[in-house]
């Protein structure tokens, strides 16, 4: 086995703790991107490029026809895998978006097309569930299961909101476990059945789901009830009935404590390895395992782990997921060096195992992170599904094509989490609601004054709802405290209209008065006549 560490070349602000990795007609895709899409990329799924320790992003492109996909963290992922006869496609479930929603839609996507140069064009459509729907959240698992030659799929776990008559203002954002139900749903007619199981009373999330045939296995998981990892392993068997799917629970020993754990799948045997994830709150697992599944049940086998680097053990959190042959891509925080650029640094694993030369393909439905703070991010200003033909010529695999941060617009000072004044005080982790009108961004109004105006936080500038809303009806310049400090400082000119000269139009079939021409003796005369 091998660590090797990755340089990235432009790329590294696009992967986030919960981001999800995966492999569709043998290349390696980046799904969940942080924040919304941007032009050079609007359909938030990108290539991964490793060459001679490198790591680049090339954006990759949907159908005219697709379903848009927005970027979402910590999603349910299921691979439908080919070494068990079923379509190459991906199910996506769930997760949370850039503006802390989360989603409750089904996506599947699916390779449409290569070009004549190998570009890969992704297709993606949303599938609809009837009946006893999940609801939104994120951490849960989607898992294949095959029995009397039906296939279905088995979604459990999970995180999300309170319920809206149970969530105040303190707890608006505050998440719970979902109850421990078993869903079951099949793709051709859409239909979703829940199971409540007795000996299902806590729910979990960021567990490992393991399937092999009608059987997934659950292993580990954090539960938020009683904020633990207990070393859990249990078995759903489901058997595919003419009327009703049955869902039967089997409880194993020798499980994992374990959440949000890495892992990757070595051939087409049903053999895994896990690696990384967390046993505690403060305590990383350094340990990796393999797991094999057959006829007989699970088994769990210790796998030595790389030599770690010390960056990799004092770090608090990491991230990651399967890049195919046995490896896992794998990143930690700079922990805030000043000297480091980047955000984090990121290493390959590569797990060399006996008798396994396939190339590794994940079919497990995994979770990336639980400890993911990120914050809402503002919208992209335009987002479109497919590419014109235009575009796609003398697109390949060479440097040109590779993503680049600085292509991307400058919206440092359009940003809502800027630090807008010297006495900024809005933090973008511990941000509440202030006004009435904010929901996932600060209230923000433009200061005319500067070298060409700049943004400020509402909340910063002490402006009272009611002057804020006058502010932004009305037709004024706002000066902030940094230049002047006087709210309204004048008013915007009106535009002055220079008045138009127009001369009076003559009636048609008039004639003009008569005028006599007399001398002023005649005229003397005449008025001494009337007078």
């Amino acid at each position: 086995m091998t660590l090797q560490p990755l340089t990235p070349v432009n790329c590294a602000s696009l992967l986030q703790p919960g981001c999800s990795v995966l492999q569709l007609d043998g290349e390696v895709l980046l799904f969940g991107q942080k924040g919304w899409p941007k032009r050079f990329c609007p359909t938030g799924v990108f290539g991964f490029h490793f060459k001679n320790g490198e790591m680049k992003l090339r954006p990759i492109s949907f159908s005219n026809d697709s379903r848009y996909l927005p970027p979402l963290r910590c999603p349910a992922v299921c691979r439908l895998d080919p070494y068990d006869g079923l379509p190459e496609s991906y199910l996506i479930h769930g997760g949370r978006t850039p503006n802390n929603e989360i989603s409750s839609s089904l996506y599947m996507l699916t390779m449409d097309s290569r070009g004549c140069n190998r570009k890969l064009t992704l297709r993606c459509t949303e599938k609809e569930l009837l009946a006893e729907v999940p609801g939104a959240r994120y951490g849960h698992t989607i898992s294949a299961v095959q029995s009397r030659g039906k296939t279905a799929f088995v979604l459990f776990g999970g995180r999300s909101y309170m319920a809206l008559d149970e969530r105040t203002t303190e707890t608006w954002n505050s998440v719970v476990d979902c109850p421990p139900q078993v869903f079951i749903f099949d793709l051709e007619f859409g239909f979703c059945t829940a199971h409540t199981l007795p000996q299902l009373t806590d729910g979990q999330s960021f567990h490992v789901a393991l399937a092999r045939e009608d059987r997934v296995y659950i292993v580990g998981g954090h539960s938020l009830s009683s904020d633990s990892r207990p070393p859990r392993l249990f078995c759903l068997r489901v058997e595919l009935l003419q009327g009703s799917p049955a869902v039967f629970y089997e409880a194993l020993h020798n499980g994992l404590s374990i959440s949000s754990a890495l892992v990757t799948r070595t051939g087409p045997a049903h053999r895994y390895i896990v690696v990384g994830g967390y046993q505690s709150d403060s305590q990383k697992r350094m340990e990796s395992n393999t797991v094999t599944l057959d006829d007989k049940g699970i088994h769990f086998d210790e796998l030595e782990s790389p030599a770690w680097t010390p960056d990799i053990i004092h770090s608090r959190t990491w991230f990651g997921g399967c890049v195919g042959d046995g490896s896992v891509l794998l990143a930690v925080p700079t922990e805030g060096r000043p000297s480091q650029p980047e955000m984090h640094y990121f290493y390959r694993v590569s797990f060399q195992t006996e008798g396994e030369q396939g190339e590794g393909l994940q079919d497990c439905s995994q979770a990336l992170l639980d400890k993911d703070n990120s914050v809402p991010l503002e919208d992209s200003e335009e987002l479109y599904f497919g590419r014109e033909p235009h575009e796609l010529e003398g697109s390949s695999d060479e440097e040109g094509n590779s993503y680049d941060e600085e292509d991307e617009d400058d919206e440092s000072q359009a940003g809502y989490w800027i630090k807008c004044s010297l006495g900024c005080q809005v933090d973008l982790n511990i941000w509440e609601p202030h006004y009435t009108t904010e929901l996932h961004r600060p209230a923000m109004i433009f200061c005319s004054r500067g070298e060409g105006g700049h943004w400020v936080h509402a909340q910063c500038m002490e402006l009272s709802e009611d002057m804020l809303l006058k502010l932004s009806q009305d037709k004024k310049k706002y000066s902030c405290m940094d230049h002047g400090g006087v709210p309204v400082q004048e008013s915007t000119p009106q535009r002055n209209l220079m008045p138009l000269n127009r001369p009076p139009m003559k009636g048609k079939r008039t004639k003009s008065p008569l005028t006599l021409k007399m001398s002023p003796a005649k005229k003397k005369l005449l008025r001494r006549l009337f007078d």
